[in-house]
């Protein structure tokens, strides 16, 4: 029986519950040596490394794709091209900003919010690709991901992060839940707009900037009491 891919994109957001656990790890033995600004470096590398920085490249491919007035043709074979431009790096650069902007400034349920936030980002995947159209009908890296629709009862994951997030919170989640939202319906709102379509580097993108709005906003708990 040949190997159904997507059967497993409704397990994205377990997997990134599995690697914000080991985020987790990480953060409390990198905290018995250094300060928090260090530690935030180094959960930044940890996450880089875990995904072997396949969702930064997604993200710099995407930016360089996008950006300006360009026909879906030309957007889709700039993000094609293995290199990477100037808006790119700028993309790549900011993100890793923000996330360390918002981990360095993350106290109150830190751990928590460190288990939680690469699931919801990774969680963002289940949205874009009921959302929108795969970009690359004739192959690509995540065609197989798009062979069949994603039905309502595949979101449970989503809904097992929100009970969680609840459940380790409280009322507070709601921040987490509202920004993850935002985040998505803002991401694909855009694509929408640009080309109407969505292509694996896209997915990454999305994850990034899922990653880095979240632990940015949730930092904001800290000021807000």
């Amino acid at each position: 029986r040949p190997f159904n891919a997507s059967a497993t994109v409704p397990f994205a957001p377990m997997c990134g519950l599995l690697i914000g656990a080991l985020l987790v790890a990480v953060d409390a033995a990198a905290s018995l040596m250094w300060d928090r600004p260090a530690v935030a470096v180094i959960d930044i590398l940890i996450l880089a490394v875990i995904s072997g920085a396949l969702h930064l490249d997604g993200l710099a491919d995407t930016a360089d794709g996008l950006y300006g007035r360009r026909t879906p043709e030309q957007a889709l074979a700039i993000m094609k091209d293995s290199r990477i431009g100037a808006i790119g790096m700028v993309a790549v650069t900011c993100c890793l900003a923000v996330k360390w902007a918002g981990l360095n400034s993350l106290h109150l349920y830190r751990f928590e919010l460190l288990l939680l936030v690469p699931a919801f980002a990774r969680a963002s995947v289940l949205l874009g690709i009921r959302s929108l159209p795969y970009g690359r009908p004739q192959g690509g890296t995540a065609h197989a991901f798009f062979q069949h629709p994603l039905r309502l009862i595949d979101f449970w994951g989503i809904a097992v992060l929100s009970g969680l997030a609840f459940i380790c919170m409280g009322s507070r989640a709601v921040l987490l839940i509202g920004g993850f939202g935002c985040l998505s319906i803002l991401c694909i709102y855009y694509y929408r707009r640009k080309i109407n379509c969505i292509t694996g580097d896209m997915l990454g993108g999305m994850i990034e900037i899922q990653e880095a709005g979240l632990f940015l906003i949730v930092a904001a708990m800290n000021h807000t009491g």
